[in-house]
C-alpha cells in the first residue's frame, strides 16, 4: 500500500496503518488517527508516545463519563479506541525496558479493554490460563448456548501484539460468525513480557498444549473442532505448534513465515558467515555494522530494540542470534497433518516471500491466500484491509470445520 504519512519512516507509516486498520472493528477513528499523526515528528519516539497517550487519556475519560451516565454502547466504543491508542503509545518505548511510560500505557490499554469486555453481548470474559508455575492472560468469547458444542478458535499474536489487540485481528470477526474464541498471550508477548518478564520460546507447542487443555474445560467447546490462528510471527509459531500438537483440527498463519533467520539475513544484507558471527561470544565489527544499519533504517531500529526486549538480551547481535532459533526447517513444516491456511501479502514489509516458502514445504491439506495492492491488502498481515482478509479466513474456517450454528 502506498505510504501516505511519514514518507521517510516506513515503520511509523506501518504503525499508523495499523491504527487505521482497527477502525474496522471499532478500535480507532479516522479523524482521530490523522490528528494524532499531525502531532508526531517523524522518527521521534517520544512525540509518538505523547500524541497517542494524550488522545487515549481524553477518550478514556469521555468513555468513563458515558459509562457512569449509563450509556453502555458509547462507553464500550470509547474504551476500545482508548485501548488501541494506549497500545500505540507503548509501542516504540521498549528499547529502554526500565522506562515507566511503557508499563503505564500498557496497563491502561488492558484496563480499558477489560472495562469494555462486559459491555459486549455476550460479554467477553478475561481468563487466566494455567501455564507451568504461572498463568497466561487471555479472553474467552463464548458463541452462544454453552450446551451446544461449537468450533473454537485459539488466537494469538506474534512479535509485538497483544491478546487484547487480537479483538481487531480476528476475535470479533470469528465471534460474530458463531465461533467460540480463546485469545491469549504466550511467553514473549504483551502480558507475560510486561508483567512477568517471560521471554519467547521457540517450542511453541509447549505453550499451545496448556491452552488447549484449558479450552477443553470451557463450556460449549467442541474438542474435535479446535483451530489455531497465529498473526505475524505467530504465522511461524502457530504452524510450529501444529506440527507437534495433534489435537488441532486446523491451523491458520497470517502471514505465513518459514524461517526467521531469512528475515534476519534480509535485514542485515550480505554479511559473510552471518550465523556464526551472530552466535559468537564477541564480534565488535558486526556490532558496529548492526548499529549503523539501525541508525539508517527505522524498521531495523525498531525491530532490534523490540527483539532485545522480548528475548531478554542486551544487544542487537544477541537479539538477531535469538531469532535464528525460530524456523520450520528440518522437516518441521512437513510434520503438520491438519488442514492449513497460509496467507501472504505481496508487499510484506517484514517477511517478504516467506508465506509462499512455508506453503511450498507443507504436505498436509493446504490453501494459500494471496492479498494484493489492488485490493488494498498487500501489507503485512493485510493491515488496512481487515474486513476483506478476515472474511476470507473465516470462510475457509467455515469450509474446513463446518459453519457454526448461529
Amino acid at each position: 500500500m502506498k505510504q501516505i504519512l511519514f514518507p521517510g519512516d516506513a515503520e511509523f507509516w506501518f504503525e499508523t496503518l495499523r491504527s487505521f486498520d482497527h477502525i474496522a472493528y471499532g478500535g480507532a477513528d479516522f479523524g482521530e488517527v490523522l490528528v494524532i499523526s499531525g502531532h508526531i515528528a517523524e522518527g521521534d519516539y517520544d512525540s509518538w508516545h505523547d500524541a497517542y497517550l494524550a488522545a487515549a487519556d481524553r477518550i478514556a475519560a469521555e468513555a468513563d463519563d458515558a459509562l457512569r451516565a449509563g450509556h453502555a454502547v458509547s462507553a464500550r466504543d470509547g474504551l476500545l479506541r482508548a485501548h488501541s491508542y494506549y497500545r500505540s503509545a507503548d509501542f516504540f518505548l521498549h528499547g529502554n525496558p526500565d522506562d515507566p511510560r511503557h508499563y503505564h500505557a500498557y496497563n491502561r490499554s488492558v484496563e480499558c479493554f477489560q472495562a469494555a469486555a462486559p459491555l459486549f453481548t455476550p460479554p467477553v470474559q478475561p481468563v487466566a490460563i494455567p501455564y507451568e508455575n504461572t498463568t497466561l492472560p487471555g479472553y474467552f468469547y463464548p458463541a452462544g448456548d454453552p450446551g451446544v458444542p461449537r468450533p473454537t478458535i485459539l488466537l494469538h499474536t506474534g512479535f509485538d501484539g497483544s491478546a487484547e489487540e487480537m479483538h481487531f485481528y480476528g476475535a470479533a470477526a470469528a465471534a460474530e460468525r458463531g465461533y467460540n474464541v480463546l485469545s491469549f498471550d504466550g511467553p514473549g508477548q504483551a502480558g507475560p513480557i510486561h508483567r512477568q518478564h517471560m521471554v519467547f520460546r521457540p517450542d511453541w507447542e509447549n505453550v499451545v498444549g496448556p491452552v488447549i487443555d484449558y479450552a477443553l474445560t470451557l463450556p460449549g467447546v467442541d474438542g474435535e473442532k479446535i483451530a489455531l490462528w497465529g498473526l505475524s510471527m505467530g504465522g511461524l509459531l502457530a504452524p510450529r505448534a501444529a506440527a507437534f500438537e495433534h489435537r488441532l483440527a486446523a491451523v491458520v498463519a497470517v502471514d505465513g513465515i518459514y524461517d526467521m533467520g531469512l528475515v534476519v539475513s534480509g535485514q542485515t544484507g550480505d554479511v559473510p558467515d552471518l550465523e556464526r558471527r551472530l552466535r559468537a561470544d564477541d564480534d565488535p565489527d558486526l556490532d558496529a555494522e548492526l548499529a549503523r544499519q539501525m541508525a539508517a533504517s527505522p524498521v531495523m531500529r525498531w525491530a532490534m530494540e523490540q527483539a532485545q526486549y522480548v528475548f531478554g538480551v542486551p544487544t542487537p547481535r544477541r537479539a538477531s542470534a535469538a531469532l535464528l532459533d525460530y524456523d520450520l526447517r528440518d522437516g518441521i513444516a512437513e510434520k503438520i497433518t491438519c488442514p492449513a491456511l497460509i496467507c501472504g501479502g505481496t508487499s510484506d514489509l517484514f517477511a517478504p516471500g516467506q508465506a509462499r516458502v512455508l506453503f511450498d514445504h507443507l504436505t498436509c491439506p493446504k490453501t494459500f491466500l494471496e492479498f494484493t495492492a489492488e485490493e488494498g491488502a498487500d501489507a503485512h498481515c493485510q493491515t488496512g484491509a481487515e474486513r476483506l482478509a478476515l472474511a476470507r479466513v473465516c470462510n475457509w474456517l467455515d469450509d474446513t470445520l463446518g459453519t457454526p450454528l448461529r
